[in-house]
């Protein structure tokens, strides 16, 4: 008989276990914590010297996991002999994703330097910001990225390190080239780091205004690594041995930006810590990645759930082999029912996996996946979790019971320690060592959390709660939308009235009649868009695969009165 999720866990996680769950008080906050996780970053990276397996694909490219170490710790000696980094000093990454990013973030945590990670898509002014924000010693670099970010360090005082530039010299403002400065051969620096040691800078995927720099240690990114490893064996001995899978060793295809939570600590650090394969895409192509995952069989499909969907509508989608295939979702936001059903037949071993996390959680959160997932297409998985406590709390920060609404708070030892010189928004986001994520949502009787929507996103139409994501999800039911976006706009009588981004699927027809029509036989009246627009483009989203809904109220509603 299947294993219920608590049996699992209390399985993995006894005295003795690879798992063991012990209680741990850190800065006056109390967490189930993993025992046996590494104190640093530092020492997951270690176990890869020496290993000749296949870690890193990159077109025609093959890396072992000693190959890229050899690099890492040529790259960390120049850091300290070379650039004088020091521990705590903060150095950019801003590429897109390259061989070289991997190298770089571990070569920077080893040293005990912190890795801010530079959104690859970011103009020249909000480089600016990060540069300065963070205070940089040091940007590691490709060409696109050096020419709208050199000015800016030349302003700053920062040195360039250029990825992949021996074709592009001269270059301007202290541009040194990665095969110059690094010395092949040369032993990784000693340096005293610990749990608490700053390793990492993320800037949160904010939708107005700049971003916040999530600032992680050591300690919180070793109990996510360990917290994500611990998901895949719970539910393994859920399945039993009668689900063996593809029976292929794990792989993961790489189709987020390294810059982004998942990409870096789920998939990347995921990868690099338990020694997978990763496959990387020079950018994201739906009928490229089909062919990936065919020649290098890969395993798990990580991405937002317009990757999916993609994926699912590629004309040659029936010609690939997909059976290696055993997990297909990932997160960014919701996914739509009919996602759901349409990847559970759609795929001979491959299994629909949904997980919610957060820049401040590391990425790590609740995840649902195969019949769980099946059984609950809404449901971003059940509460009942290894390290981490979940609650729905009301307007006071008051615990609310089963199917009550509310905002989501979560505890874990895998959050962030705060907000780069950010004092008053790390207080008001992380309280008594709670996160207020600022997701609405709730828990049903089973302990199944539905997230319903952003606090901030949520519309408020005549006093009644419209949660975008129930809209949205009916929406998609509609044969002929690829993809939908729902969101409110000012009204002077409602507040608020509903409104909507549709992109059809080329050739389909659907007028804002028939959309009303039909979801006038689903939901209730005060829910249904009274402004509707159909798009011929991809509906605009962050990097983090989530809909831009400011930006859209903008462009697609800029004359509505």
């Amino acid at each position: 008989m299947p294993l219920s999720i608590k049996e699992a866990i209390a399985t993995i996680s006894g005295p003795g276990q690879p798992f063991e769950i012990i209680e741990c008080e850190s800065h006056g906050v109390t967490n189930r914590v993993f025992k046996n996780a590494p104190a640093t970053v530092r020492d997951f990276f270690t176990t890869s010297r020496g290993l000749d397996t296949t870690f890193l694909v990159y077109e025609d490219e093959e890396w072992t996991f000693d190959e890229v170490m050899q690099e890492v710790d040529a790259l960390g000696y120049a850091l300290v002999h070379h650039y004088g980094i020091g521990v705590g000093d903060r150095v950019g990454i801003a590429m897109r994703n390259l061989p070289e990013w991997v190298i770089s973030f571990a070569a920077i945590l080893s040293v005990g330097a912190i890795s801010v990670s530079l959104n690859a898509w970011w103009t020249e002014d909000e480089l600016d910001y990060a540069i300065n924000d963070s205070g940089l010693s040091l940007l590691v670099a490709d060409s696109e990225r050096i020419f709208r970010a050199q000015e800016v360090c030349q302003r700053a005082g920062v040195p360039i390190l250029g990825v992949r530039l021996d074709e592009l010299q001269p270059l301007a403002h202290e541009v040194e080239l990665w095969n110059d400065v690094l010395v092949r051969g040369a032993t990784m620096p000693e340096v005293e780091i610990g749990p608490d040691t700053d390793a990492t800078i993320l800037y949160t995927s904010g939708t107005t205004g700049f971003p916040k720099g999530a600032v992680s240690t050591h300690g919180a990114i070793c109990q996510t690594i360990m917290a994500f490893l611990s998901s895949s064996t719970i539910n393994s001995a859920r399945r039993g041995p009668t689900e063996s899978g593809s029976g292929v060793q794990p792989s993961f295809i790489l189709i987020v930006p390294l810059f982004h939570v998942t990409g870096c600590i789920a998939v990347m650090m995921g990868c690099f810590s338990w020694h997978l394969k990763l496959v990387m895409m020079y950018r994201w192509e739906p009928e490229r990645a089909l062919e990936l995952i065919e020649r290098h069989q890969v395993s798990n499909f990580i991405g937002v759930p317009t990757q999916s969907w993609d994926l699912l509508e590629s004309p040659n989608f029936a010609k690939y082999d997909t059976s290696s295939l055993t997990a297909v979702g990932g997160g960014g936001a919701p996914a739509p029912p009919a996602l759901v059903t349409r990847v559970e037949n759609a795929f001979s071993q491959g299994r629909p996996s949904l997980a919610y996390g957060l820049t401040e959680t590391n990425a790590y959160g609740i995840g649902i996946y195969g019949d769980d997932y099946v059984s609950h297409p809404t449901s971003t998985g059940n509460t009942t979790n290894i390290v981490m406590d979940v609650e729905i709390r009301d307007e006071q920060g008051v615990a609310l019971g089963r199917n009550e609404h509310g905002e989501l708070w979560l505890k874990s030892p895998t959050l962030i320690r705060g907000y780069w010189n950010q004092p008053e928004d790390t207080a008001a986001t992380i309280v008594d060592g709670w996160l207020r994520t600022g997701d609405l949502g709730r828990i049903d009787d089973d302990g199944y959390l539905y997230i319903e929507d952003r606090v901030k996103d949520m519309i408020l139409r005549a006093g009644e709660n419209v949660y975008s994501a129930e809209v949205e999800a009916v929406i998609y039911e509609l044969p002929e939308v690829y993809e939908a976006a729902v969101f409110g706009l000012s009204h002077e009588r409602l507040g608020e009235e509903v409104a909507c981004a549709v992109m059809l699927k080329p050739g389909a027809s659907l007028d804002e009649d028939e959309l009303r029509r039909y979801l006038q036989t689903r939901l209730a009246n005060f829910k249904v868009p009274t402004r509707v627009a159909f798009i011929n483009e991809p509906l605009p989203r962050n990097p983090a695969g989530k809909f831009l809904k400011r930006e859209m109220q903008q462009r697609y509603f800029a004359n509505v009165e």
